[in-house]
């Protein structure tokens, strides 16, 4: 398992304050919540579950690549695109759709 630099930032982030590193990964959801819970129980279950949750993450990156994944929660992950090794769509970035040739 290769560890990058925002895994890095992550496990920083989460040793200094561990509901940060798990807003980042998981947004606003029951992790977050749960987290929160936590590390005001003490502070080393809020580590531990970060911890977790990065690892998670990791997991994921290495499964699908780098943004091919989409957090459904409870620590899972599951696939961007219908189909496993599909191409993903060209973002159109709100324009009408790129339809035209020139």
């Amino acid at each position: 398992m290769t560890v990058k630099g925002s895994d890095v930032l992550l496990i920083v982030v989460a040793i200094l304050f561990p509901p940060a590193a798990a807003a980042f990964i998981t947004g606003c959801s029951c992790d977050l919540l749960i987290n929160i819970l936590l590390t005001i129980l003490g502070y080393i279950p809020g580590h531990l579950h970060a911890f977790w949750l990065i690892y998670k993450k990791m997991q994921a990156e290495e499964r699908y690549g780098r943004g091919g994944y989409i957090y459904v929660g409870n620590g899972e992950y599951q696939p961007a695109y219908a189909q496993p090794g599909a191409v993903p769509p060209q973002p159109n970035y709100g324009t009408t759709g790129g339809g035209y040739v020139h």
